[in-house]
């Protein structure tokens, strides 16, 4: 079939062959593709939806454009990773590779920049004097055989048609397609040749999704493609009604993921944490119940194990080998450090999470382009959370700033993103049950 005979078939609400898929594909990869058939496919699928036969046909070649990394022989043990759809003060990838890492699995995580409000992974580590995010494949091999895990970015090898899609769709109005994300998202995870995913779904007003019927669509959109590919899948989804942990930023959240790995944890962020490790434990088998996975997790925490992974994940990739040790010495630290008190005395209410995000952007530690560059120093730390008591002495966060005019807006927009009563609110729960199973048969 011709291409404009896919755009046409699939425009009027028919199914596109593997084949024809494929092609498609190929075409995106080597460039050949004119840009308005990409831009109408891209509609027609975004009007029309796909299968679950049809998102895996997609996933697959999208994942095939590149290198599919192969661990067969160099591993002893499971390949697992886990993807977010991300939220404000998630740091929970630097906590869960090393801890799943220190329990037997192998993580080879391929990460990504932030872009909009939420803060990205890569942008973390980046914090980091000397960590290389960009090692190459032969390199990734290497630190994932010798330390169990490697958080890295999507290189030139990996899913490369996933790439121009994606920038076809940024400019199309295409981009809130559930089977385009699931494909986005499966194609670059296939291609790091996982045994095991889980997918962390987040909710709130610090999220992408508003409400759990939105993320039960995209669930079930990832396990009933992953299940056609023949990829162990779970999903959970977890709650991003505030900030996740105490801390929001780039440098702020490395220095918070420290703390936890030595003992200081967050219990909200914890909860998470431990949910996901424990799934990626069953997926890959190292443990036969959710009680036995968690207790293997929090031995690892304990132990410090994981935290000793971790350091030795970041010498690996170039960084300090003191950063567990000293990371006051290695991580930059604002110039303007401020309390953030509320206007009147009383209980956190709620929290508007999208605009903290867009408070951080505007401090410098976030992009509203590509090409913008980050200050990695700036953010927020000990964030209250909801349901605590603020006022005149006890702050709602602290501002970290690059100047007294930054710092001032800063705290004027952080202000108005809270909302402070006099009751205590009910606490929404953090992590809903894990889904396992798809529920719809397309999207």
């Amino acid at each position: 079939m011709s291409l404009l005979e896919s755009i046409r078939r699939k425009r009027d609400g028919g199914r596109l062959d593997a084949p024809d898929i494929a092609a498609f594909v190929s075409r995106l990869a080597d460039g050949s593709i004119e840009p308005e058939q990409a831009a109408a496919l891209a509609m027609a699928i975004y009007l029309r939806g796909m299968d679950f036969a049809e998102t895996g046909a997609l996933t697959a070649a999208m994942a095939r454009s590149g290198t599919i990394l192969d661990w067969a022989g160099m591993l002893s043990g499971p390949v697992l990773d886990k993807h977010s759809t991300g939220g404000i003060g998630d740091k929970v990838s630097l906590m869960l590779a090393p801890i799943v890492a220190a329990c037997g699995g192998y993580v080879p995580m391929i990460s990504g920049r932030g872009l909009g409000h939420t803060g990205g992974t890569l942008d973390k580590l980046a914090s980091i004097p000397g960590y290389d995010p960009f090692p190459g494949l032969d390199r990734l091999r290497q630190v994932v055989r010798d330390v169990g895990c490697a958080i890295i970015g999507q290189t030139d090898d990996l899913a490369p048609a996933d790439r121009r899609l994606y920038a076809v769709r940024d400019v199309t109005a295409t981009i809130e397609s559930t089977p385009l994300i699931t494909a986005s998202i499966l194609s670059k995870k296939v291609a790091a040749g996982l045994d095991g995913l889980v997918m962390d779904i987040k909710i709130g007003s610090g999220a992408f999704m508003a409400t759990e019927a939105e993320a039960r669509l995209l669930s079930a959109s990832i396990l009933g493609t992953a299940a056609a590919m023949g990829l162990p899948a779970r999903t959970l989804i977890t709650d991003m009604g505030q900030t996740l942990g105490t801390t929001a930023g780039n440098a702020v959240e490395v220095g918070e993921t420290i703390r936890y790995l030595k003992g200081d944890r967050d219990p909200r962020l914890d909860e998470v944490v431990l949910a996901l490790a424990a799934e990626m434990l069953l997926l890959g088998r190292l443990d036969a119940d959710r009680d036995a996975a968690r207790a293997r997790a929090e031995a690892a925490l304990t132990s410090g194990c994981a935290a000793e992974t971790f350091a030795r994940m970041v010498a690996a990739l170039g960084g300090p080998t003191d950063l567990i040790d000293h990371p006051e010495r290695r991580l930059a630290a604002a110039p303007v450090i401020l309390p953030v008190f509320p206007e009147v005395a009383g209980h956190l209410v709620a929290v508007d999470g999208k605009a903290i995000g867009r408070t951080i952007i505007g401090l410098g530690g976030g992009r509203t382009r590509i090409a913008d560059r980050i200050d990695p120093r700036v953010g927020f730390t000990h964030v209250a959370p909801i349901g605590a008591a603020v006022g005149p002495d006890r702050p709602l966060a602290m501002i970290h700033a690059a100047t007294p005019e930054s710092a001032a807006r800063g705290l004027a927009e952080f202000r108005r993103a809270c909302i402070v009563g006099e009751i205590t609110p009910p606490q929404n729960p953090v992590v809903h049950a894990p889904v396992v199973h798809a529920v719809v048969t397309d999207f």
